[in-house]
């Protein structure tokens, strides 16, 4: 069994942060989305992992990965020149993934339970595929199952404007070598891209059994702003612990689970969790609540910030209440000569960013 990530994507929903990094290596809690997707193959004992990458988005996920030792496998990254469809990177990955049957998942979705039981759950079956399902209140935006009875796939549809379920197609996927047969009959959709869909519509009509796995827990995608911002929380609210690893001064006050790197001085601020504060911060006069995740080399002084995320190296001066927000690296903000504490009452006064790198903003 081979692992087959997904990680090509543009992610141009996210610009204008991806017009400088990879939205496969933004920050998800306390590592890179692309890690969390990592630790599910690692968990699923799957130790062949092949990463597909574009050429702009490679050298910076391959600097992110190193040696690739901390997943205890081989890691082999392969090109995908155009963004022709998630059918057409495996066609590009045939070589590496050889006759192997292979897990495959989007490198920026993550979802609750990982993926060792939906392996396991394969490897008992005598199907050719198998799909990880959710149930969404309007699928009309995702590829589309309809199960039978028994939860065998009998018709796949791509977006449909008339969905005959709600079971949406959320990107991991199980398949046997049959699924390059299936390729190799497919013609692009309108989009101008060979869809893994079609693919898999093909294999029901050569004959092929595919077999379903519903998910009960969360999904979550991280394709646009709102989505990395709730991605945070969630995994934020799931899995952080306390941990405080940096120096708190007496006139500080933490609350509930925070994680504070090392190197970071928190001096007359609150601090209500759960955060996450990565190493070498400075935090001072400042308000930091609920599902912010403020990264490395960043200061925060006479501010207020709430369910943002902040990327390295940036400095958040006399900002009186970000929310909702995302800001990207080596950026500065500087507003007015305000209370941070008076300002959180302010609903209505609350700012919204959403900033890319090497930015200068002054409110």
């Amino acid at each position: 069994m081979k692992a087959l990530v997904l990680a090509a994507g543009k992610g141009t929903r996210l610009k204008p942060l991806t017009n400088t990094v990879p939205k496969h290596i933004l920050p998800v809690g306390d590592k890179p989305v692309l890690f969390h997707v990592l630790n599910y193959v690692k968990e699923a004992g799957i130790k062949d992992i092949g990463i597909v990458v574009s050429p702009e988005s490679g050298p910076y996920i391959e600097e992110a990965i190193g040696t690739g030792s901390e997943w205890g496998g081989q890691i082999t990254f392969i090109v995908q020149h155009e963004p022709l469809g998630l059918a057409h990177a495996v066609k590009v990955a045939k070589g590496f993934l050889g006759d192997s049957p292979f897990l495959m998942l989007l490198g920026d979705n993550l979802v609750q339970e990982g993926v060792k039981d939906f392996l396991d759950e394969f490897h008992t079956s005598s199907s050719d595929a198998s799909i990880l399902l959710k149930e969404v209140p309007d699928p009309r935006a995702f590829g589309v199952a309809e199960l039978d009875p028994s939860g065998k796939v009998i018709h796949m549809v791509e977006k449909p404007q008339k969905p005959k379920s709600n079971l949406a197609i959320i990107g991991v996927y199980l398949f046997t070598a049959e699924i390059h047969k299936a390729i190799a009959q497919i013609k692009p959709s309108w989009r101008g891209e060979l869809e893994i869909t079609d693919a898999i519509q093909k294999l029901l009509e050569m004959g092929k059994v595919i077999r379903s796995h519903l998910l009960q827990g969360w999904w979550l995608d991280i394709g646009s702003n709102d989505g990395l911002i709730e991605a945070n929380r969630v995994v934020l609210d799931a899995f952080l612990e306390r941990d405080i690893k940096g120096k708190v001064d007496k006139q500080s006050s933490i609350v509930g689970r925070v994680e504070i790197g090392e190197a970071t001085e928190i001096e007359n601020s609150l601090v209500q969790g759960p955060v996450f504060i990565a190493a070498n911060c400075r935090i001072k006069n400042s308000l930091v609540k609920p599902f912010t995740n403020i990264r490395a080399e960043t200061v925060v002084e006479d501010s207020s910030l709430e369910r943002s995320v902040i990327l390295e190296n940036c400095q958040i001066l006399k900002i009186k209440h970000l929310a909702n927000s995302v800001v990207g690296k080596n950026t500065k903000l500087t507003g007015q000569d305000k209370d941070p504490g008076e300002a959180c009452t302010e609903q209505s006064r609350r700012i919204r960013l959403f900033i890319g790198d090497d930015c200068k903003v002054e409110l």
